[in-house]
């Protein structure tokens, strides 16, 4: 008996290892059947409950962000596509092409161009109607519509294409590129001006010049070629050589001066412009100023001209002889190249012929159509015999 009771403790006995196997076959046949559903639709689990390791596959009904990932989306063409993206978004709405300079918003956000804004609001003053956004159609002018600074810095970063070696820079230093470091921008030879014509890449240069035959003309030729020169730049100082003399002499008057838009009666009306009564040298007049010299449909016209007339409205006893030229006034950025009028007021002809406003071309033509009022400057000499 005790030596019985000295064996059960050890548990070294047979009938204790068939117990503890049955005891041991029971408890993971119950494991198995708490967990019994799962089992067959998880195959893939390991010892423990944990799962293998595999590559996530890609979910079609995932969010947009989470298939990009797995799907490895990206790279050269994700980008080209982003940036065809932002080329059809950041676009004008009017020439279709990206901004070069100011962008413009209307009240609902659709983009248009510095050139194609300005361009539509000289049309309608031509037309005598409201300009309006051609996408929403909504109204715009100058004081409904402002800059949009964050789209011109957009655009500025964007790349875009050297013409001459074809590669890609962002477009805010593309001009420079095209001007100072492309090797292959179009030159011209530092002897042009003693008749070389010679026109070619950057990076020939250097070769052409070596070889170039200009510099070993001979004295006579090159007299030639001065002489060409000379008679150039004596045209050109004509204009300030007059100013000059003009500036000397005793009764000079100046003004600013306002057009403002008017329509005539016409049964097709027509635009044109003139100031209010002003006061110059003692004397009263009136400025009137036309578009394309009274074209039927100017805003039909690519090519936009301003003309303008003096009209002297004092009673003068006397012929009057003047010289007189407009300039663009203190607050204006529009550009005009003097030229000096020469006109003999009497009282019989009081009405000089409309002359040209020299403006550069048809785009400053239109910012002075785009603009509520003309404000320029006029200066009238007195010729004193």
């Amino acid at each position: 008996m005790s030596g019985a009771e000295e064996r059960e403790p050890g548990g070294g006995g047979p009938a204790a290892a068939s117990s503890s196997a049955a005891a041991s076959s029971s408890s993971s046949a119950g494991l198995g059947e708490a967990a019994g559903p799962a089992g067959p639709e998880e195959p893939g689990l390991l010892l423990g409950g944990a799962r293998p390791h595999a590559e996530p596959a890609a979910d079609p009904d995932a969010p947009p962000k989470k298939r990009l990932k797995v799907a490895g989306a990206g790279g050269a063409e994700g980008s080209v596509k982003l940036e065809e993206r932002l080329y059809s978004v950041l676009c004008c709405t009017v020439c279709l092409d990206l901004p070069k300079a100011s962008v413009y918003q209307c009240t609902n956000g659709h983009l248009m161009c510095a050139g194609c804004f300005i361009h539509l609001l000289a049309d309608a003053r031509l037309k005598e109607e409201q300009a309006t956004c051609p996408n929403c159609r909504c109204e715009i002018s100058k004081s409904l519509c402002c800059r949009n600074l964050a789209v011109e810095k957009a655009v500025s970063e964007l790349p875009s294409e050297c013409g001459f070696c074809m590669r890609q820079f962002p477009r805010s230093l593309l001009e420079r590129h095209q001007k100072e470091e492309c090797q292959d921008r179009v030159t011209q030879c530092r002897y042009k001006r003693i008749g070389c014509p010679w026109q070619g890449p950057y990076h020939e240069l250097t070769g052409h010049e070596a070889e170039c035959t200009h510099p070993t003309k001979t004295g006579n030729e090159l007299m030639e070629i001065l002489d060409e020169m000379d008679q150039t730049h004596k045209k050109e100082m004509q204009l300030y050589n007059s100013i000059f003399s003009l500036l000397s002499f005793e009764k000079i008057g100046y003004t600013e001066v306002q057009f403002r838009p008017y329509r005539t009666d016409d049964f097709i009306t027509r635009l044109y412009y003139e100031t209010p009564r002003f006061t110059v040298l003692n004397q009263t007049w009136v400025l009137k100023a036309r578009v394309n010299d009274s074209e039927r449909n100017p805003n039909l016209s690519c090519k936009r001209t301003l003309s303008f007339q003096l009209i002297l409205k004092s009673k003068i006893s006397s012929p009057m002889e003047c010289s007189f030229l407009l300039l663009k006034g203190p607050y204006d950025d529009v550009k005009i190249n003097p030229v000096i009028y020469h006109f003999i007021f009497t009282s019989e002809n009081n009405e000089t012929e409309y002359v040209p406003l020299p403006i550069i071309d048809s785009v400053e033509c239109n910012k002075l159509l785009a603009a509520k009022n003309i404000n320029l400057r006029l200066f009238i000499f007195q010729i004193q015999k």
